[in-house]
C-alpha cells in the first residue's frame, strides 16, 4: 500500500492543474478498494486486535484432567499472576457451562453430539474449537485384601472388567478372575463397582469401549437399566446407569470415587478413574489384558504408544476437528499399549462474544501456550503422558484462533516436551520398555506393585488358606457405614482412616475420601485434607463439605490466587491480573497459519472495496458531465 501510495505522488509535480491534483487522491482511494477487493475474495484478514492485560478466566469440566490443570494454573499464577479458576464440574457440566457462557473455556473428554448416544448434546451457538490438552489412561483402582495384605497386582482382562461393571461377576473369587490371576488366592469377597453419579468424560470412554470390544454385555446391562437402543447396540452414556439393589456404589467426580474406594472400610470396591487419583491415593490399580495378551497399567510411556494408534480427525473445516477415535487402540497388537488410553480437549472460544473478551483471550491462549510446552514436562509426574509433536502443533495453530490472543508459538527445540525428537517421531513411545515375561497371559503374574502402590509388591505364593475372607473385611452389625446407589444400598463395615499417601509433584491436588488420608507425600509444599478439605499447591486450601459421605472437590490456592471448594469458584485474593506482555511464556516466535476468516467478514471486506472505488469513480465520471453541458 505504501508501494502504490508513493508512485501516485510521484506522478503529480508542482503546479500542476487542480484537475490533475485531484486526481491523485481518486487514485488512491482506487487502489485501496482494489486490495480490499482482494482481500475479501482471498480470505486475508487485517491484523486482529491483542488484549491490553491478562484478565482472570474461568474453566468448567473434567474431573479426569483436572489434577494436571490445577497444577498448571498454579504454575502460572506463582510465576506471572494470571488469574484462571477451574470448576471440576464433570465433563458433561463443562460442555453445558461452556455452552451457555458462565464460562470461558470448558474441558471434555469427549466432544459434544457423540456418536451413537441417544442423549442431547447440542453444540453451542457460540464459535469454538476443540485443542487436546493432556493424554491419560483411565485406570480401574480398587480396594483388595487378601490373608490381611493388601493386594498391588491384580490383573484383569478386559471382558472381566466389562462383566464386574454390568453386575455379571459379583464376587472376587469368581473363576474368570482367577484366570486371570494363577498366583493369588481370591477372596471369597463381594465386589462393589463405583461409579459415577455425575456426567462423566470417564464414563463416556469407558461406554464406548464397552460398546465396541463387549457389545453384547453392554447390550445385555442395557436391557437390565430400560435404556434404549441406538443403531442396534446399547448406547455411549456420560451416565453411568445402575440397576437399583445391585450394590453399585455412585459417587460425584474422580474425588469422589476414588475417595470411596480409598476408605478402609470399602475393600472389595473397584473404580473408573485417571491414573493420577491412584497416584495420589497411593492406591493400586488393575494391569489390563491388551490385545497382544500382556497385561499393562497406564503408564505414561504406555499411553503413549497406545495413542499412536488413534485416529485424529484432520479435516480443519470440521466441527470436530482433532478430536480423536480410539477403535484402534483397542485392538492394538503392541505388547506396550494401554488399551484404555485417550486425550482430554479443551474447548476454546473464537469469537468476542457471550461475556468472552479480547483480555480474557490474552491470558486464554498464553495459557495454551503455556501448556502445550512447559506444562507436558510435568504430565509424567502428574500421572498423565505429554502430548505428541502433531497434536501440540495443531494446537499451536487453535490458541491462535482466540480472539485477543497473541501467543508466543515455540519450535520443536525450544518446546521441551518430553516426547519431542529431532526427526519429529514421539521419543517416549520409542524409548517405552516392554513388559516383563511374567507380565504375559497364562504366566504367573509378577508380584510388583501398580499405580500409587508401586513400591508395595504382593506375596505370589499361593496358599489355600488365603481362600477365607480376613477377619478385618467382614461386616459388623455394630459398626457399619450404608452406602446408597441409585435404587440400592451397598453394606460395609466402616474402619479406621485410610492408610495411603498422596504423591504428586508441582502442588496439584490431590484425592480426598470420607476418610482421612494419613500421609501426605507431595512436593511443591501440598497438603491432603478429609472431607472438611482438599490440598493445594504452595498455598492454602478453604475447607470445603460435601453431603452423604462424598469426597470434597479439590480446593486450589497458589500465592493466594484462585480458591475452589466443591468445585465452585471461591473468592480469590491474589491480584487481578493485568501482567503485562513482559511476562508471557518466553520462547521464539513461529509463525503458524492463522483460522479461516469467516464468510460474513469477507464479504464486508469486499463491500468496503466497492464503496471506495464507487466513491473514487463517481467525482470524475460528474465533472465530465458538467464539462459537456457547458
Amino acid at each position: 500500500m505504501k508501494d502504490m501510495t508513493e508512485q501516485v505522488t510521484m506522478r503529480v509535480r508542482p503546479g500542476a492543474p487542480a484537475a490533475l491534483r485531484c486526481a491523485a487522491p481518486r487514485a488512491l482511494a482506487a487502489a485501496v478498494a482494489g486490495v480490499l477487493i482482494m482481500a475479501g475474495s482471498l480470505g486475508m484478514a487485517p491484523a486482529a486486535a491483542v488484549g491490553a492485560l491478562h484478565a482472570p478466566i474461568v474453566g468448567s469440566g473434567s474431573t479426569w484432567s483436572a489434577n494436571a490443570l490445577q497444577a498448571w494454573i498454579a504454575n502460572v499464577w506463582r510465576n506471572y499472576q494470571w488469574k484462571i479458576s477451574y470448576s471440576e464440574s464433570g465433563s458433561t457440566q463443562g460442555r453445558n457451562d461452556f455452552a451457555n457462557a458462565t464460562a470461558d473455556f470448558g474441558v471434555s473428554e469427549i466432544p459434544y453430539q457423540i456418536a451413537n448416544s441417544n442423549e442431547g448434546d447440542p453444540r453451542p451457538r457460540r464459535g469454538f474449537v476443540y485443542m487436546p490438552i493432556v493424554a491419560g489412561g483411565t485406570a480401574f483402582m480398587y480396594n483388595l485384601v487378601i490373608g490381611g495384605k493388601r493386594v498391588t497386582n491384580l490383573r484383569l482382562s478386559g471382558e472381566n472388567l466389562a462383566k464386574i461393571f454390568t453386575g455379571v461377576i459379583t464376587t472376587w473369587n469368581d473363576p474368570a478372575i482367577a484366570l486371570d490371576n494363577p498366583a493369588l488366592a481370591m477372596p471369597a469377597l463381594p465386589i462393589v463397582p463405583v461409579v459415577r453419579s455425575d456426567g462423566s468424560g470417564a464414563t463416556a470412554q469407558v461406554s464406548i469401549w464397552m460398546r465396541q470390544q463387549h457389545t453384547a454385555i453392554w447390550d445385555a446391562y442395557c436391557g437390565a437399566v430400560s435404556r434404549g437402543m441406538v443403531n442396534g447396540h446399547c448406547g455411549v452414556t456420560s451416565n453411568y446407569p445402575v440397576v437399583p439393589g445391585s450394590g453399585f456404589v455412585s459417587r460425584s467426580g474422580s474425588n469422589g470415587v476414588a475417595g470411596y474406594v480409598a476408605q478402609s472400610h470399602a475393600v472389595g470396591a473397584i473404580t473408573f478413574v485417571e491414573y493420577s487419583y491412584a497416584i495420589n491415593a497411593g492406591f493400586p490399580v488393575v494391569k489390563l489384558l491388551n490385545a497382544a495378551g500382556y497385561y499393562t497399567e497406564p503408564k505414561a510411556s504406555n499411553v503413549a504408544v497406545a495413542l499412536l494408534s488413534a485416529r485424529i480427525n484432520e479435516d480443519t473445516t470440521s466441527q470436530d476437528y482433532l478430536t480423536q477415535d480410539l477403535s484402534q487402540v483397542y485392538t492394538s497388537t503392541d505388547p506396550r499399549v494401554y488399551p484404555l488410553s485417550s486425550y482430554s480437549y479443551i474447548i476454546l472460544p473464537t469469537a468476542v462474544e457471550s461475556g468472552f473478551s479480547e483480555d480474557k483471550g490474552l491470558t486464554l491462549a498464553d495459557f495454551g501456550a503455556y501448556f502445550l510446552c512447559e506444562g507436558q514436562q510435568s504430565a509424567e509426574e502428574l500421572g498423565y503422558s505429554p502430548l505428541p509433536i502433531n497434536l501440540v502443533q495443531a494446537g499451536q495453530a487453535q490458541i491462535q484462533k482466540i480472539p485477543g490472543g497473541d501467543p508466543v508459538i515455540k519450535g520443536i527445540a525450544a518446546c521441551n516436551n518430553p516426547t519431542f525428537s529431532p526427526d519429529g517421531t514421539n521419543r517416549l513411545a520409542t524409548e517405552a520398555p516392554f513388559p516383563a515375561d511374567c507380565d504375559r497371559q497364562g504366566i504367573t503374574e509378577c508380584a510388583e506393585g501398580t499405580g500409587g502402590a508401586a513400591d508395595t509388591p504382593t506375596d505370589v505364593s499361593k496358599t489355600p488358606e488365603e481362600d477365607a475372607q480376613p477377619d478385618e473385611t467382614k461386616s459388623d452389625d455394630t459398626n457399619t457405614t450404608n452406602s446408597q446407589s441409585p435404587g440400592g444400598t451397598q453394606k460395609a463395615g466402616s474402619g479406621a482412616n485410610a492408610d495411603s499417601s498422596a504423591k504428586q509433584s508441582g502442588g496439584a491436588a490431590g484425592t480426598s475420601g470420607s476418610a482421612q488420608q494419613d500421609a501426605s507425600n507431595q512436593s511443591g509444599g501440598g497438603t491432603v485434607g478429609s472431607e472438611e478439605g482438599t490440598l493445594s499447591g504452595n498455598g492454602s486450601a478453604e475447607a470445603g463439605t460435601e453431603a452423604g459421605g462424598d469426597a470434597a472437590q479439590q480446593a486450589l490456592a497458589a500465592d493466594g490466587s484462585v480458591t475452589m471448594v466443591d468445585g465452585v469458584e471461591g473468592e480469590a485474593n491474589g491480584n487481578a491480573g493485568g501482567g503485562s506482555r513482559a511476562s508471557v511464556v518466553a520462547g521464539e516466535p513461529q509463525t503458524l497459519p492463522r483460522g479461516n476468516v469467516p464468510a460474513t467478514a469477507r464479504v464486508a471486506m469486499a463491500a468496503a472495496g466497492v464503496i471506495l472505488l464507487t466513491l473514487a469513480a463517481v467525482p470524475p465520471y460528474l465533472a465530465r458531465r458538467r464539462r459537456r453541458g457547458r
